[in-house]
């Protein structure tokens, strides 16, 4: 990174009622899930914004995935090296992939040798038909490739009912390439490391780190905007243990979350980690005390209040950590 973007200030905007960091650049606009569509010209939810240099990032809706966002509601980024591009994550559909790749073609005339999913849900995954059938390589985590082995069927459904017409061809098609623990690469001289630091929000959980920019492209280890979701699946505890033990000592200077705009580790600290131990804490009382489930959805939040699908996921957060943590 040259010294002038080194030196690029970090400027403060305002987002769902929360204070957000992004480098000095203009955005595509502020975050709302009532926001139905920043981009109507494109299939895309905004146009990619220059994060840093070089790195690119389309902010999807803080929304739910629906008809109206294409199934943008998650971030689309991309590396831009002297020797190839590299893009984070495949899109929703066949559709949101090329219009994310004319994006790139407007950036540079460099070609996309990787496309990395940074999980197995759909908004990652569902477009890799679209760069397989470009000839492009594409790689998941072990964990995110056996996701959509095993449920591929629902995934593809599922993104089918919302999206109806803008679904289009878009198949389940499996990264072709996988790691377990790390996968390092290297164009024209820029190493980018991608990571499993861990368990954290779903199984294959991929971290693109770039060392040399310290730049993280955390993917759903980290939110701010918008509530985190909690899953079955999810172990909070063991997400705590990687973000606690792995991701801040590499202390990166820029985030971009999997949701939500480009900013720093502090504000994903504050809204990722901290609403998990708040809760867990909340929800460690409600059990000593003799609390069953029922009571257990109706911890008290309102403190997270402002983030987008708050009245989405609040309750149900609070009801898998209640299942969670009663066997603990």
């Amino acid at each position: 990174m040259t010294n002038t973007a080194l030196s690029r200030l970090l400027t403060p905007i305002y987002a769902a009622g929360l204070t957000a960091y992004v480098a000095g650049l203009p955005i595509a606009g502020l975050a709302s899930e009532d926001i139905a569509d920043q981009y109507p010209q494109s299939e895309l939810y905004s146009k990619p914004v220059e994060v840093i240099p070089h790195v690119f990032s389309a902010i999807g809706a803080t929304a739910p995935p629906t008809y109206e966002n294409a199934g943008h509601n998650n971030n689309l980024s991309f590396v831009v090296t002297n020797a190839g591009v590299v893009v984070i994550n495949a899109g929703a559909s066949d559709a949101l992939a090329a219009a994310l790749h004319a994006e790139i073609k407007a950036v540079t005339d460099q070609p996309v040798v990787l496309v990395i999913n940074e999980n197995g849900q759909g908004h990652a995954v569902l477009g890799n038909g679209y760069w397989r059938d470009q000839g492009v390589d594409i790689l998941g985590h072990a964990d995110a490739i056996a996701e959509t082995q095993k449920n591929g069927d629902f995934i593809l459904q599922r993104m089918q009912a919302y999206n109806k017409d803008r679904a289009g061809d878009s198949r389940m098609e499996h990264a072709n390439l996988s790691f377990d623990d790390r996968y390092d690469l290297s164009l024209g001289g820029l190493d980018i490391q991608v990571l499993h630091l861990g368990p954290a929000h779903d199984p294959g959980d991929v971290q693109v780190w770039i060392p040399a920019w310290k730049i993280m492209i955390a993917g759903d280890i980290a939110f701010h905007e918008r509530m985190l979701p909690i899953f079955p699946h999810t172990c909070t505890s063991c997400w705590i243990e990687t973000w606690v033990e792995k991701l801040e000592p590499m202390a990166p200077t820029y985030v971009i979350p999997g949701h939500g705009h480009p900013t720093n580790l502090d504000q994903v600290r504050r809204y990722t980690l901290d609403y998990l131990n708040d809760l867990r804490s909340k929800i460690g009382a409600h059990i000593e005390e003799g609390g069953d489930l029922a009571s257990a959805y109706y911890v008290d939040q309102q403190q997270w209040r402002g983030l987008d699908t708050f009245d989405e996921l609040a309750t149900k957060n609070a009801g898998r950590v209640f299942e969670e943590m009663e066997w603990e």
